[in-house]
Formats: structure tokens, sequence, C-alpha cells
């Protein structure tokens, strides 16, 4: 079984991805904010690589830790254009948490999944001209590259499914993959207090639930659901609970006219006027017909808040957060992670009134994997 399906290679599971965009260390952060638009106008994941010399990957960063970088870096609130013409290198987690290790095409899957599994938040495998033939060729050196993750390898793992049958069927609870150390707030707690636990859902691939006093899931942050505002959802995170930040982001970053009134209200009582004059003046921008058109979006290392021109002036269609119960079969909430394209499920309790009891996640899965191969 086991050679069978680990005789593919790493370049086998990267057919078809992009190049990743990338930017290098030195530049500025309000560079990496129009980098990110760009990717997330394309259709791609809102995330772009950070390379050192010689195009050395050291970082993936999206829109979430530019946020999270706003809205605790030493006056940033109050000077957002100032921190924005930071460098890059700025932003990216001093503690080494979401490593990105970069993988030979040629190596095999699972020195891939042992990578994954012993701390890599994603891979940077290098993406040669002339496909596979040419990478076993040797041939010209590699200018890009692409991510594989998690996800990817456990889409591996479902296209075999059959190889696993004796747990594929298993509940998830049986299998021990139920995680009661997940990351949560409740819904009227500020939203800066949660700012941390954003920090630590980024570099763990899952998301931040939002909890009521009696355990029920009304909600969750996720590093996704960030993506879908701009940098000024800083002055949100800054001024509104959990509860008003969901349903600022759940717009798009344009929310109706109350939530903005309480953002406005709450950067004038914190002397946050700097960043206040950027909300109100992209109010005014953001009606604008030219606005969309703008090549300043393009211009780079300006550090400039502008909202994104493509998809950000109505209300999205939300999505509920993704759950299961404890009797879910491994294979039923693969499927269901895949189809709604996140690397964790959430678990309540049928028994217990449908309270939130843990958290499935993609890491998890494949630890079960890596063991069935063993």
């Amino acid at each position: 079984m086991a050679v069978s399906l680990l005789a593919n290679e790493v370049s086998d599971l990267c057919i078809g991805k992009p190049a990743v965009r990338s930017l290098p260390l030195s530049a500025a952060a309000g560079e990496l904010a129009a980098a990110l638009r760009r990717v997330a106008r394309s259709g791609a994941a809102a995330c772009v690589a950070v390379t050192g010399p010689a195009r050395a990957v050291v970082g993936r960063v999206g829109l979430a830790d530019v946020l999270c970088f706003l809205c605790t870096e030493p006056e940033a609130l109050a000077r957002p254009a100032a921190a924005l013409a930071k460098p890059v290198s700025a932003i990216l987690p001093k503690d080494g948490a979401g490593e990105v290790r970069r993988v030979d095409p040629r190596s095999s899957i699972l020195e891939a999944l042992d990578a994954v599994l012993s701390g890599a938040q994603v891979l940077a495998v290098p993406l040669r001209a002339g496909g596979r033939k040419k990478q076993l060729a040797g041939g010209a050196a590699a200018a890009d590259f692409c991510w594989l993750t998690q996800e990817d390898l456990v889409r591996y793992f479902l296209n075999s499914i059959g190889l696993f049958y004796h747990v594929a069927a298993r509940s998830v609870s049986s299998l021990g993959l139920v995680r009661t150390d997940f990351l949560s707030v409740r819904p009227g707690e500020s939203a800066l207090s949660a700012v941390p636990l954003i920090r630590r859902a980024v570099a763990t691939e899952t998301a931040v639930a939002v909890v009521t006093e009696d355990g029920h899931l009304v909600g969750e942050i996720s590093p996704a659901l960030l993506a879908a505002c701009d940098e000024t959802a800083a002055a949100a995170i800054a001024t509104l609970s959990v509860a008003d930040l969901m349903a600022y982001a759940d717009y798009f970053g344009s929310p109706p006219e109350h939530i903005l009134r309480a953002v406005k209200a709450g950067l004038k009582d914190k002397g946050l006027d700097a960043m206040l004059d950027l909300i109100e003046d992209e109010t005014l921008s953001s009606f604008s017909p030219l606005s969309a058109s703008s090549s300043s979006d393009e211009e780079t290392g300006r550090a400039q808040l502008r909202r994104p021109s493509s998809g950000s002036y109505g209300r999205r269609s939300a999505e509920e957060p993704v759950v299961c119960s404890p009797a879910s079969s491994l294979v039923a909430v693969m499927v269901q992670a895949l189809a709604h394209r996140v690397s964790y499920v959430w678990v309540l309790d049928e028994d217990d009134d449908c309270r939130l009891a843990g958290i499935v996640t993609f890491a998890d899965v494949l630890r079960v994997f890596r063991e069935q191969l063993q």
C-alpha cells in the first residue's frame, strides 16, 4: 500500500499550480498590502511570499498578518502611514510560527508529509519550465515556486481513501482527532484583545471560535474572513467588539452605516485622528467611479490605505462555520472541509445541546495517515 501510494513525487501534487507572488524583505508593508489586493483580485490564495537573499523563501504573509501588525506595533494606529512604510520584515512572526520550508520537487510525498507534521505551515516547491521531465533532467534554474499546503496533502490522501478503509469510516472521536484546546473568545469581548489569538490562528491554519457563555458557537474570526477586508479593518479591530468585527468583515470591509459610525466614534475617543482621517477619506473615495480604476494601487512602496476595487461594495454571502459531530467519520470530515476550502472543522456535541466540543484540524488528520503508513 505504502509503495503504491508514495511512488509519486512532490512535483506531481504541484501540476497546474500557479507561481507564488513574492516580495523582498526590504519591501514596504504598504507595498505588501497592495500586492495582497492584487492577488485577491486574481482569485488566488490571499497571501504572498517574502524572500531573502538569493530569493530564499523566509515567510508567507496575508492580510491578517498586516492587521495584527497594525494593531500591535507601537504607534501604528496613531500613525498608520508611517507603520505601512516599514519593511515587510517587521511583519514576519519573531517566534518562528508559520514556518515556510523549501522542498525539492523530486522529494517524496512522505518527505513532504513529515515536513508538515514537524512544524512547517506550508512548503515552497520550485517550479521549472518544461514540466516534470525537465525537472528530472535538471532543467533551467527555478525562478518561481508554488505553495504545497496541508489541503493539498489531505486531498491527495482522500483520492486514495480506499487504501485506508479501516480508518476512513471511523469517527473522528474514536480516532482521537477532537481537540479541546481550540482558540476562543466571547462575542462581547474587545476585538483588540483577540489579536494574539488571531496570530496563533494564522500560524496553526485554524480560526478563533466565537463562543457564548453557555458554550454555543456563534461564529468565527478566521484569516480568510479578514482577507475579505483591507488595511482599514485595523480600525475596526481597535474599536469594535468581537461580534461587531464579524459583522464588519461580513460586509467585505464596507459595513452598514451604524457599524462605521461606531468605528469612527471609537477612533475619536482614543485620539486616533490619523486613522480616523483615513477612514473618512476612504468612505468618500469608495463612492468615486474613478477609485476602482486608479493606478495608485499599483505604485510600489506607497503606504496608502485603499479599499479593494473588486467585490467590496455589497454584502457578501457569508458562510456559517463548518461543523461536524463527534460521530462524523474521518472521510466525511475530510470531504466537508475540502468542499468549504477550510483546514479545520468545529465539532458540536449533539448530546450536549450542540455546544462546541472541539476542533478537528488537517494537521491531525494527516497524522492519522502518517501512522497508517508506518
